[in-house]
């Protein structure tokens, strides 16, 4: 009986083993889906957008050889690279300067609620004749008449997501700095700070830290540095209870907002964007956390 019951269960575990398929590795580029397959009708391009089997052949062969280009400059820099290890105090790494340069503008995307149908703000960034970046326009809080909308007036522009060659996800690494540093020279008004951080899960896609930018008006330039420790966390633009510390290695994007509620012309001038080590700046959290999980209604 033991005999027969071993050979069933041999049997069963070649027949097992049979079901099993494996493949050989292939040498192909994978570009992960952030939806999972998940797809919606947004998702697929018009029929006047599609395009044929040979054009996306050479799309993809021009693609190739800018992802070519780009991942030669990541092996020369693997090679001489020179990590950081003394960051010294009151220093500040420049991470975005324009330099007079317009290619620095194609680092930034500038969207306002127009774009979306959702009110009547002009937003624009420009390069100014010091070689500055100027981000203005017209705030309009007049809302359309569709009878949905119930506030409106906004303008920002944020830091387009940093990628690899091959079109693979790379985050900032802010961890070894205290503060961000900003040489500005404002109108006066009120805008806002974002920080992004774009975790695995889409429950964490709309998480984001700010911090009120409050700019004086005049021909003077403002030197502006914020703790990290000073930003508040939201989700979807509402501040949660559950607050908790910025999450500085995993920074997806940053931009600045103007929504102040007051209608009329605004005009930012950044010289530049940059991080700051301060060792006498201890504070890991400026803000209290509730727990709402014992509240009983």
């Amino acid at each position: 009986m033991t005999t027969r019951l071993c050979t069933k269960l041999l049997t069963d575990l070649t027949i097992t083993r049979r079901k099993l398929h494996t493949t050989s590795s292939l040498s192909c580029i994978f570009r992960r889906d952030p939806k999972s397959g998940y797809k919606t009708i947004y998702d697929k391009p018009p029929p006047e957008q599609e395009l044929s089997i040979l054009d996306k052949m050479r799309m993809g062969y021009k693609q190739f050889k800018v992802e070519l280009g780009l991942l030669k400059e990541e092996i020369k820099e693997r090679f001489r690279n020179d990590p950081i290890f003394i960051y010294r105090q009151d220093e500040v790494d420049v991470l975005w300067r324009f330099k007079g340069d317009p290619k620095s503008l194609e680092q930034w995307v500038v969207t306002c609620d127009s774009d979306y149908n959702e009110g009547y703000s002009i937003a624009k960034l420009d390069m100014s004749s010091n070689g500055t970046g100027v981000f203005s326009g017209m705030l309009n809080t007049r809302l359309p008449k569709d009878g949905k909308i119930k506030r409106a007036g906004y303008c920002n522009f944020n830091s387009i997501p940093k990628r690899k060659s091959f079109m693979r996800e790379v985050y900032h690494d802010w961890s070894p700095y205290t503060h961000l540093v900003l040489h500005i020279r404002g109108d006066g008004r009120c805008y806002t700070l974002n920080i992004a951080t774009k975790g695995i899960f889409d429950l964490t896609w709309q998480d984001m830290y700010h911090y009120p930018l409050h700019t004086r008006g005049g021909p003077y330039w403002q030197h502006v540095r914020v703790p990290f420790s000073k930003f508040v966390f939201a989700s979807k633009g509402r501040l949660q209870d559950m607050q908790m510390p910025l999450t500085q290695h995993d920074i997806s994007s940053f931009g600045i907002t103007l929504a102040d509620d007051l209608s009329g012309h605004f005009r930012l001038e950044i010289d530049y964007i940059g991080l700051e080590y301060d060792r006498f700046h201890k504070e890991e959290f400026a803000y209290e956390s509730y727990d709402v999980s014992d509240i009983r209604f």
